[in-house]
């Protein structure tokens, strides 16, 4: 059984909520660098600069992180640093859905050779079932959920949604 929990308006007014949130912490920044999660993560990271550069002039790089979601492993996650300059910068790592942060402490490996500022993490759905030392900055929405319970993030025809499956 299939339940939407957020349709496209109440994701877009939170992905808005999650910019300001995002420009809060981060307004004396000249740039930001958004790292995302290949896939819906790199969709929220898209809603959220979109929503970043009507609030501010902080200027944003995309970079997509190439990564397994079913079974990221040390090494696994590949993403192009070429032609972009990290150093002294904040890296937001995005994905859609924060589960037990396998993934988001895989993913952060390529930054962590890199001299930055620092890394925070923005997600859609926390979902708190830690297995991993890696807990979000930026949070759409926390939900308490079974482990047998699957949290869906969908995009159609530039609508986004999050359903409980």
């Amino acid at each position: 059984m299939k339940t939407q929990i957020l349709d496209h308006k109440q994701v877009q007014k939170i992905l808005r909520r999650m910019a300001y949130q995002i420009y809060e912490k981060n307004f004396d920044r000249k740039e930001l660098v958004f790292a995302a999660i290949k896939g819906q993560g790199v969709e929220v990271a898209k809603l959220v600069q979109t929503e970043l550069s009507d609030i501010s002039k902080i200027k944003i790089s995309l970079l997509e992180i190439d990564i397994s979601k079913d079974k990221p492993a040390f090494n696994s996650a590949k993403v192009n640093l070429s032609g972009t300059k990290l150093a002294a910068k904040t890296v937001i790592l995005f994905d859609d859905v924060l589960n037990t942060g396998r993934t988001l402490v895989f993913a952060m490996h390529p930054f962590l050779q890199e001299p930055l500022e620092a890394i925070q993490v923005a997600v859609l759905v926390d979902r708190n079932h830690k297995s991993f030392p890696v807990s979000a900055d930026f949070i759409g929405i926390s939900l308490q959920t079974t482990m047998q319970e699957h949290v869906s993030v969908t995009m159609k025809a530039g609508k986004i949604s999050v359903y409980l499956v």
